[in-house]
């Protein structure tokens, strides 16, 4: 599939894109249920973002000695620090390295494309250039508790894959804001269902996303991570928000540290008439880059290619 092109389609479309790449969704059964069945069954919804290019080749991300999960999963020794949000600095080359964020959706699902008026929140689990740490992270595991016996934790399944881009609008109307949109390539047109449906994961779409900052208490109605779980980010990108309790998330360089926390607003299922903007995914591939990148086994895909719950 690799990143798709895009096409601006009128000559007032005043939109910079600031990142290209692949998108995945997936989502996670509840402990001990062996499939979903519907919304009600779902345990967590995740994205994964794979930046390709973009404004510029090298991005600041955390640094994977002293990060939270990234760190512990470089090093089983380094436990203490699983909860931890990113910290320091590092640069990675998206054109030349593997770059993944594996994002977690607060609500479940993505924001509903018919309600523009409702914040969706989010935060980055993990950010890693390693491949092996996100297949680890969609595997389900056995565990004991205290008080509840053995538990199952179900391994995770495929939901969709696409093109991302994030970019800058300037409508002219408001200030410069960012976009983060999206167009699928499976499941393929006509084969999507209730699977996609109960998760939002609409043929398109495009949502506002802002950053919060993580020096500022949000609303009431987002508490948010715990303090110690926020991303640390570096001098240039939290002067970003100054006094601001959010940012466009310009750069995209945000998304790249563990605990950065954000809201999704949803803008349009029509990218092309919202922006003016046309995404297209690369038809001709005869293969899911989904399975490609993470093997046949790292998650059932039967929501993938039929749309039925899995």
């Amino acid at each position: 599939m690799g990143q798709g092109e895009e096409t601006k389609t009128r000559t007032d479309a005043r939109v910079e894109i600031q990142e290209r790449g692949e998108v995945f969704f997936f989502y996670r059964p509840k402990v001990n249920r062996d499939e979903a069945h519907g919304a009600d069954d779902v345990q967590r919804m995740y994205m994964v973002l794979r930046p390709e290019s973009g404004e510029k080749p090298v991005e600041l991300k955390q640094d994977p000695r002293c990060s939270g999960k990234e760190a512990a999963a470089e090093d089983d020794r380094k436990e203490d620090k699983a909860g931890g949000g990113g910290q320091g600095s590092q640069q990675v080359n998206i054109e030349k390295q593997t770059l993944l964020r594996f994002i977690v959706m607060g609500r479940k699902s993505l924001p509903d494309p018919t309600n523009k008026s409702t914040p969706f929140w989010g935060f980055v689990e993990m950010v890693t250039t390693n491949i092996q740490h996100i297949k680890s992270a969609l595997k389900g595991e056995e565990y004991d508790t205290a008080t509840r016996g053995h538990r199952h934790l179900p391994d995770c399944r495929a939901a969709g894959e696409g093109v991302f881009r994030i970019l800058r609008h300037n409508s002219g109307s408001s200030k410069m804001h960012t976009h983060l949109i999206y167009k699928l390539e499976y499941p393929v047109e006509g084969e999507e269902g209730e699977a996609q449906e109960a998760l939002n994961i609409a043929r398109e779409a495009s949502f506002l996303i802002q950053i919060k900052n993580p020096d500022q208490n949000a609303a009431s109605q987002f508490r948010g991570l715990k303090k110690k779980r926020k991303a640390a980010f570096p001098a240039q990108l939290q002067g970003q928000f100054g006094h601001r309790r959010y940012s466009p998330a310009d750069p995209p360089d945000f998304l790249n540290y563990e605990g950065c926390e954000f809201l999704l607003i949803s803008a349009s299922d029509d990218i092309e008439q919202e922006l003016g903007l046309e995404l297209k995914t690369e038809e001709d591939d005869e293969c899911s880059d989904l399975i490609q990148t993470f093997g046949e086994t790292a998650a059932s895909t039967r929501p993938l290619f039929h749309g039925t719950w899995a």
